[in-house]
């Protein structure tokens, strides 16, 4: 079965173990979460299929939430952190009653029997509202706009931008097989460095303390990291991007262009590059259709007169983009069904066996405000396009 039955207690323990490692390493920022605590199992995303996909649990630190982490709990991942954000709160029950009350709004008589989250496009998040074991309506989380129904795509056709599809249903059988293995593995190691029933006295893995963390083992880091920079003189000036929400539900390809050019000093309002991509209006919209992939090339050039070379890689890897953060420059990365930024790496070994490697990812979804990811997972999530661009050098 995909979904690999991990207790709630252990979804804890092992968002803590993760959480305290990468602290611990300097890969997470330590004045925003040192000293949060993970309080509760969180919130269950459900995978379309009815299946638990992942655990969202919030960091509470003194009374204020300071970001969450998402750690898996079905085989279509492999690991368990898929990765953590600090700039947008999780407030399960907050969510809920907008759902509600957006619900209300749309159908008369509104009733339901049950609510759950559901990674509808993951990552995008929904609330689906249930009656009977049939779905009553979903509504995508912070829009509250309702996800239309599933859609017969062809073989091998990618989801659009906003489409539901099922992540469980998407990942072949001998992936599931192969990432339960090697999940298993890993909280076994876990498990091996800090037994559960015999904690050391002053380390507690809920507790988010790197220092506590050293008690356990003292692991030999070896970091590798960047953000992106204007150059490689990286003592004169901070880290440099700016995260741009995607203006409607569609729209993330036009804001991943915007945040790109941004960072090169071309202007251009989203409007003005969704128009150029063809994705309509802000009040008649549409998605980038999976056949113009490649209209993001065309696009980034006209808009700059040819000053961005650009191109498109469709089999995207690690050492591109480590490469292009390491010459400074933002990658678009394509996942199904939604495109992001992205503009840093860290690739970090700790004991032997654990090695990290994640992506600071811009993602301009949920939509008007977006939410940073630092670090998302690469060896968890599927990349299915990258977008490249250089200044053009005569």
């Amino acid at each position: 079965m995909p979904e690999l039955g991990i207790s709630l207690e252990r979804v804890k323990r092992l968002a803590g173990l993760e959480m305290n490692l990468v602290l611990f390493a300097n890969i997470l920022p330590r004045e925003i979460f040192e000293g949060g605590r993970v309080v509760s199992p969180g919130t269950m995303i459900h995978d379309l299929s009815g299946e638990v996909l992942f655990h969202r649990l919030p960091i509470v630190k003194g009374r204020a939430t300071v970001g969450y982490v998402d750690i898996a709990a079905n085989s279509a991942f492999a690991f368990p952190l898929i990765g953590a954000s600090q700039s947008i709160a999780w407030d399960e029950e907050a969510l809920l009653k907008q759902a509600v009350s957006a619900a209300r709004k749309r159908i008369s008589r509104f009733r339901y029997e049950q609510a759950r989250f559901v990674a509808y496009s993951y990552p995008k998040i929904a609330v689906q509202f249930l009656t009977k074991g049939e779905e009553v309506v979903m509504l995508e989380t912070f829009t509250w706009s309702p996800v239309p129904a599933e859609r017969l795509r062809e073989r091998e056709e990618a989801p659009t931008n906003f489409e539901r599809w099922s992540l469980v249903k998407e990942t072949p059988p001998s992936r599931h097989d192969e990432n339960a293995k090697t999940y298993k593995k890993h909280v076994t190691r876990w498990d091996d460095v800090c037994p559960p029933t015999t904690r050391p006295r002053k380390f507690t893995p809920e507790i988010l303390k790197p220092a506590d963390f050293a008690v356990i083992v003292e692991p030999r880091v070896r970091l590798d990291q960047r953000e992106l920079h204007y150059s490689g003189e990286d003592a004169t000036h901070h880290p440099c991007f700016e995260l741009h929400g995607q203006l409607t539900s569609v729209w993330c390809v036009a804001a991943s262009v915007q945040m790109v050019l941004d960072f090169y000093r071309f202007n251009y309002t989203q409007e003005r590059i969704a128009a150029d991509l063809g994705l309509g209006t802000l009040a008649n919209p549409n998605g980038l259709p999976y056949s113009r992939d490649g209209d993001v090339v065309t696009v980034l050039q006209n808009l700059t007169s040819v000053a961005l070379t650009a191109s498109m890689n469709t089999s995207p890897t690690w050492t591109e983009f480590v490469a292009e953060i390491k010459a400074d420059r933002p990658l678009i990365s394509f996942i199904p069904g939604h495109s992001r930024a992205v503009a840093g790496y860290t690739s970090t070994r700790l004991f032997t066996w654990y090695l990290f490697r994640g992506l600071l990812v811009y993602d301009p979804w949920p939509p008007t405000t977006g939410v940073i990811t630092q670090w998302e997972n690469f060896d968890n999530m599927t990349y299915r396009r990258t977008f490249t661009a250089h200044v053009t050098l005569v």
